[in-house]
């Protein structure tokens, strides 16, 4: 007798057996099964509806959207596991062992995935604390720039010449943070010589910043004598401008005031050097 033949016996003893268990499962625990099914559609709705909620809420308070929608993902997730375990559980199912399998499994991943787990962990403070947001200038650990991305795991700061700086989310997290927030102050200075009118060189250099659009009128720009040189009078140009114009102001300041001086006959001052010769050779 072949292999074949003693499959397909074997298969029609046990097939009427097998369909008779599963008659004999759903007659004993048909009421317990429609609960279990009653209890996942009752999950469901709960989810959405706890995900409904979740997703004003959490447009009301200005987080990213898709932050948000993986925060929402996820409480839907756990909500209906939840539900799940305990529709199983009306099904005549062990749940106990089953949870307690999932928290020895939690317990392996964890301890695995201690790096990720930490960046998520921060990612998650810093979206509900708000230490930063998108947009704005931070400066910490070193490292600085313009927060464009703030996922779970990771913080994205860009450079002024469009490069980007992806730090951890653990490494922020309870480090000292330097946030300038939308607006930033140039530090700019021009000299003058000591024979200029100095009242008339700094109301030349207020006048230019009013006329420059990209000056912020508040807070108001700090112009003022910045420091005394040998030769040289230093004048302090401090205005505020947003993240974005914070290199193009400085060039269209600088630029402006180079013409205005010379349109005003304002002397900058050229460094010189007086050399005396002693015992000049014969």
């Amino acid at each position: 007798m072949t292999d074949t033949t003693l499959a397909k016996k074997a298969a029609a003893v046990t097939s009427p057996e097998l369909t008779d268990k599963v008659v004999l499962y759903f007659i004993e625990h048909g009421m317990q099964i429609l609960t279990a099914i009653v209890l996942m559609g009752a999950g469901l709705f709960i989810a959405r509806w706890v995900g409904s909620i979740l997703q004003r809420w959490l447009k009301s308070k200005a987080y990213d959207e898709p932050v948000s929608n993986l925060i929402v993902k996820v409480v839907k997730l756990l909500i209906i596991v939840f539900i799940g375990v305990m529709a199983l559980g009306q099904m005549g199912v062990q749940i106990t062992p089953l949870i307690a399998g999932i928290g020895v499994a939690g317990v392996g991943v964890s301890l695995a995935m201690q790096g990720l787990l930490g960046n998520l962990v921060a990612g998650l403070t810093i979206i509900f604390s708000k230490p930063f947001t998108t947009g704005e200038y931070i400066e910490l650990l070193g490292v600085y720039g313009q927060v464009t991305d703030i996922s779970l795991f990771s913080t994205t700061l860009l450079h002024t010449d469009n490069s980007r700086v992806i730090v951890p989310n653990r490494k922020i997290v309870g480090e000292i943070l330097h946030n300038y927030g939308n607006i930033r102050q140039l530090n700019l200075t021009a000299s003058i010589t000591y024979t200029t009118d100095i009242t008339q060189a700094l109301a030349l250099v207020n006048a230019i910043l009013q006329q420059n659009p990209m000056v912020l009128a508040e807070p108001m720009p700090v112009v003022g004598i910045a420091a005394l040189h040998e030769s040289s009078i230093a004048l302090a140009i401090q205005p505020w401008v947003k993240v974005d114009d914070f290199v193009p102001a400085q060039a269209a300041i600088y630029q402006a005031v180079i013409e205005q001086f010379r349109n005003q006959q304002i002397e900058v001052p050229i460094p010189r050097r007086n050399i005396q010769i002693l015992n000049p050779a014969p």
